[in-house]
Order: structure tokens, then C-alpha cells, then sequence
């Protein structure tokens, strides 16, 4: 107790800390963030003091004021860092939610930031010296992509439908299949977002099997819009049977009723060109005659993150004229990527150069395999013989809640960290490969890679060129780091 009670009188004062963090930082320190983080690390030692359980525990704990600083230091480094930060997407999902969907590109980076970081012409008409309308430039590019008469966009696709369905159907029926209502990531649920439009959901057909007559059966007089979802993040197989666009156009027609189409993913490009799974562009689902379609702006399509609403003027002039509108609207430096994005689809041959997302989805495994081969052969001796890493095919993914069944061909670095049986018993000890993917994971830059059949697994199709540096510094490390 004595020597617990030395150690605590022993504590500096906080100002005697200030100003010893001063004289290590001679150009000065944010004086609120510093004084919180020595009361912090004050409070810190006093526990680790308290809560020892020996006379020797206790006499571990340094106190001087140097030290202290010294950790008070280091938690204002923690404390002013930017959490968000650089990732090395080395899992093979293109499109990875929680590592923020599509990447961007940096010429459309670059020239999104020289025009946000000053004033812009966002609602201002350069030609008549008046108040302009903030989303002409993207809608003039979206009805020439899309053959939409007019188009709008938000800030995520569940808040297009969630405009569009409580400018035109707020107090009134919306007939949707039963097996159409589904959840989207982070456990929202689309009928939820769909009630808070105010909507009143009329469902229709099973789980599995919906047909015309459905639909028909349940019109009425409090009917408003007919919904169809598009599955883009799952798959019903099977004994199933689902109403197509152009059907439920002809009854939407018959009725005197819109037809709108969530649609999700966003695609702009034919994927079947490219030998992959076909996926409804908007331009399909408006040529079918739907009279709206939302998609997202941040997965297929390869942009930021935004709800683009596309149609016919009518319904989409509703939607923008709507109070929420304002609420949902899309800042400048969104708008100003955007539109830059959609300008990249204007050049068919220099998409996958400009748009990050689109480059990936579309590149060969044999490029990836030989980038695989490159960078292994790159490896020091050491490392080989530490982490024994060989490129093996496997599938990447797309990710996003797109293409749920589509598989993409690649080539993969494994590595499984076995001890080998003729290295002696001075041999590093094997790693497994949770370890690996954590010690990789905490590096600088994080490299993230996923683990199968209990071997950690690298997939360079989701790592640009210019990030193999990164984890081949990464691996290296490891190596040292497998032989502790």
C-alpha cells in the first residue's frame, strides 16, 4: 500500500505535463486536445496503479514527467490522426461495402476537387446571369445514357425510392411482389424505407411465385404506383415466377397507372459483351416502358455515392418538386464527381481507364495471374521461404449487392504459414492464418486480404498497380514478423 501510495503522489500535475508536451513541440499544440490527453494518460497510470496486484506491478508503472508526456504525446497523435483512412483492397470484392464500394478516379478526383475547392456555377446559368438549376449538367448526360425525358439524383438509392414514393403514392397503395421485398446492407429492410414514404404496401404473390393476375387482382381505387424490384443483391432458383417490366407496363397502361423499377445496381454497360452474368441496364428498363427507375451511383456505374431517379418528366418532375428533395439533395462535390463519371461513359474505349470499378470487373485473370507471378518473384529468398506463398485460381467477387451468383475468374496469392518439417527446432513457429490476415490488417497502409480453406488469400484484381508496393512491403514484414 505504501508503495501504491508513493506512486500516485508521485503523478504530475497536468500543467507540469503541458509544459513539458511544449517543449518537445516547440511550434505548438492544439491546447484543448492536450490538456484532455494528459488528464487521459494521468487517469490511465492511476488505474494501472490501482489495479495491480503486486508491490512489483506497481513498481513497473514509470511516473516522471517526461514519460508521461511522452504518452500524452502519442495519444494526440492517435487523437488528431483522420480515422478514415487508405485500405489495400486485396480481397477480390470489387465493389466491398465496408471498404466504401466503388474507388475513384483520380482524374475525376482531381478535377472534381479544383472545382469544389472554390466557388462553382451550381445554381447559377452562365448564360443568363440567373439562378440555374443545380442538376442540369448530370440530367443532360443521364437522358443521353439512359434515354430517360428527365432524371434527378440523391443521396443513395433508398432515398430515390423513398422521394419517388412519397411525391407519388404517400397515403396510397403501392403493389409490390412478395418476394421483392428485401434487405439491403446493414440490416435495413426495403419495406421499411418504403413505409416512411408513407405509402401504404400492398403485397402481392408468394415468397416465390407472383404472377400478372396478382398485380391485376390487387388494384383499387387507393392504388398509386406498381413497384418492381430488381434482384440485384440475391437470387430466387428454383420452382419460381416472376412478372416482367414490359407486362407490368402493359397494365399499368390499362389501369392508368406508373410503373416504376428499383433497379439497385446501376449498370451502364452491356456485361454480357464482357462474359459476365447479364444485368439490366436503366436504359433496358425504360425502353421496356417503365415509367421510373433508381439505381445507385456507387456500384456498377463506379461513381460516388448517390440515388440517380430516371423517366418520364412527369413523374420525375413530381419527385424533384417534392419538400424532401431539398433534404436528400446532392452537395457540389458529389455533383461535380458524378458528372464526371457519367462524362466517362461518353468514351466507350477509355472507360476502364477512367472508372476504377469498371477496369476492375473487366480485367482478364491472365493479367492478374501474371501480376500475382510479379510480385512473388519479387519476394526476398527469405520471405519465400517463410511464408511460401504460389498463385492458384479462384473467383473474385462483385460485391455491393450486385451480381450475387457471378463468380469472376482470377488468380490468387496463398499463403499458409506452416513450420517445415526439416528447419530444425530454432524454425520460426507457424502463423495461422487469422494471424496473418490481423498483422497484415494493422499495417501501414492496412492490407486486407480473406481467408478460405483455412489459407490466407491475396487477390491483386482489387489492387491497383501502383499499391503493390504496399503489399509487398507487407509481406516481407510478415516474414520478419512469422520468425519472432
Amino acid at each position: 500500500d505504501k508503495i501504491r501510495q508513493d506512486k500516485l503522489r508521485a503523478l504530475p500535475a497536468v500543467d507540469e505535463v503541458l509544459q513539458a508536451l511544449r517543449r518537445k513541440s516547440p511550434n505548438g499544440l492544439p491546447a484543448e486536445v492536450a490538456a484532455e490527453c494528459v488528464r487521459d494518460t494521468l487517469t490511465c497510470l492511476r488505474r494501472q496503479i490501482l489495479e495491480a496486484d503486486d508491490a512489483e506491478a506497481v513498481d513497473a508503472v514509470e511516473i516522471t514527467t517526461d514519460s508521461v508526456a511522452r504518452d500524452a504525446l502519442r495519444a494526440m497523435g492517435r487523437t488528431l490522426a483522420p480515422k478514415i483512412q487508405k485500405v489495400v483492397n486485396a480481397t477480390g470484392v470489387i465493389l466491398h461495402t465496408n471498404l466504401g464500394r466503388a474507388p475513384l478516379g483520380k482524374e475525376i478526383l482531381e478535377g472534381a476537387a479544383s472545382v469544389a475547392s472554390g466557388y462553382t456555377n451550381l445554381e447559377f446559368d452562365l448564360e443568363t446571369g440567373e439562378r440555374g438549376k443545380r442538376e442540369a449538367p448530370i440530367e443532360g448526360l443521364l437522358q443521353k445514357l439512359t434515354g430517360a425525358e428527365a432524371a434527378g439524383a440523391v443521396n443513395n438509392n433508398a432515398a430515390a425510392v423513398l422521394l419517388c414514393l412519397s411525391a407519388l403514392a404517400a397515403g396510397r397503395e403501392v403493389v409490390v411482389s412478395r418476394g421483392e421485398l428485401v434487405e439491403i446492407g446493414g440490416g435495413f429492410r426495403i419495406p421499411e424505407v418504403m413505409r416512411q414514404s408513407g405509402a401504404i404496401l400492398r403485397e402481392v404473390g408468394t415468397t416465390n411465385k407472383t404472377r400478372l393476375a396478382d398485380y391485376a387482382g390487387a388494384i383499387g381505387e387507393k392504388t398509386a404506383v406498381l413497384l418492381k424490384v430488381h434482384a440485384s443483391n440475391y437470387r430466387i432458383v428454383g420452382f419460381t415466377e416472376e412478372v416482367s417490366v414490359p407486362d407490368l407496363v402493359r397494365l399499368g397502361g390499362e389501369r392508368g397507372l406508373p410503373v416504376m423499377v428499383d433497379l439497385g445496381s446501376g449498370c451502364l454497360i452491356d456485361l454480357r459483351r464482357h462474359r459476365l452474368s447479364g444485368e439490366p441496364t436503366p436504359a433496358d428498363i425504360l425502353a421496356q416502358g417503365a415509367d421510373l427507375v433508381a439505381f445507385s451511383g456507387d456500384k456498377l456505374l463506379g461513381g460516388p455515392q448517390a440515388g440517380i431517379f430516371a423517366g418520364k418528366r412527369e413523374w420525375v418532375e413530381r419527385a424533384r418538386r417534392h419538400p424532401l428533395m431539398r433534404a436528400l439533395r446532392l452537395d457540389k462535390l458529389t455533383l461535380a464527381v458524378l458528372e464526371r463519371t457519367l462524362l466517362a461513359y461518353l468514351d466507350p474505349e477509355a472507360l476502364s481507364g477512367q472508372v476504377p470499378a469498371v477496369g476492375l470487373l473487366l480485367a482478364a485473370e491472365d493479367e492478374v495471374r501474371a501480376r500475382a507471378e510479379g510480385l512473388i518473384a519479387r519476394l526476398s529468398d527469405r520471405a519465400k521461404e517463410r511464408l511460401r506463398p504460389r498463385v492458384i485460381s479462384g473467383a473474385s467477387r462483385t460485391g455491393g449487392g450486385t451480381l450475387p451468383t457471378q463468380n469472376i475468374p482470377t488468380a490468387l496469392i496463398a499463403l499458409r504459414r506452416d513450420p517445415s518439417p526439416d528447419s530444425g527446432p530454432d524454425a520460426p513457429a507457424a502463423l495461422r492464418p487469422e494471424e496473418m490476415e490481423e498483422r497484415l490488417r494493422k499495417m501501414a497502409p492496412p492490407v486486407v486480404g480473406r481467408i478460405q480453406d483455412d489459407t490466407l488469400l491475396l487477390d491483386l484484381r482489387t489492387v491497383f498497380p501502383e499499391e503493390e508496393a504496399f503489399v509487398l512491403n507487407a509481406l516481407e514484414s510478415l516474414a520478419e514478423d512469422a520468425a519472432l
